[in-house]
């Protein structure tokens, strides 16, 4: 029988959770829940001002995950100062595939959506859904960075941005 993989923390440590982004861990709460005592890890999404309980032995299958690496940030970052993929699909078609990138938690493809949705032309016209879309992603990938840095979000949002232009 395959050994049961499970997630491992400490109290304190920022987590990805891929539909919310970073959260720091606060604990752990035992509860029945129907009629079986199950262990939550509680995790605060302070930008959303959200508490979320994951049952612990659930959280690797739900997609949770420490902090990238300093190694995949960098590809990350990599990918932000690459040039930008324009793509001639219809926005809903191209909305739903930058939806799924940002949901996925990966970096690398957080920052495909900011470089690509990224407005570097003054004189081009961008929908206010493709802003929403681009400051979302932004500030998911901005979080991580502050998080792996120990900076502050607005920072890490703007450090991003100045290597961007620098590319």
């Amino acid at each position: 029988m395959p050994k049961k993989q499970t997630f491992t923390y400490q109290d304190g440590d920022f987590v990805v959770y891929p539909t919310h982004g970073v959260g720091k861990i606060n604990g752990t709460e035992n509860q029945k829940i129907a009629g079986t005592d199950v262990t939550l890890l509680v995790i605060r999404f302070e930008q959303d001002r959200m508490t979320l309980r994951v049952p612990l032995e659930k959280a690797m299958t739900l997609g949770l995950r420490t902090l990238s690496s300093r190694k995949h940030m960098d590809d990350a970052i990599t990918t932000l100062k690459s040039k930008a993929k324009v793509k001639r699909a219809m926005w809903s078609r191209r909305a739903q595939e930058y939806e799924a990138k940002i949901k996925s938690g990966d970096p690398v493809n957080i920052a495909e959506v900011v470089r690509d949705l990224r407005k570097r032309d003054p004189n081009t016209e961008q929908s206010y859904s493709e802003r929403q879309m681009y400051q979302a992603a932004l500030e998911r990938l901005a979080r991580e960075f502050a998080a792996i840095e120990d900076i502050d979000q607005d920072t890490a949002a703007d450090r991003l941005e100045d290597l961007m232009d620098a590319a």
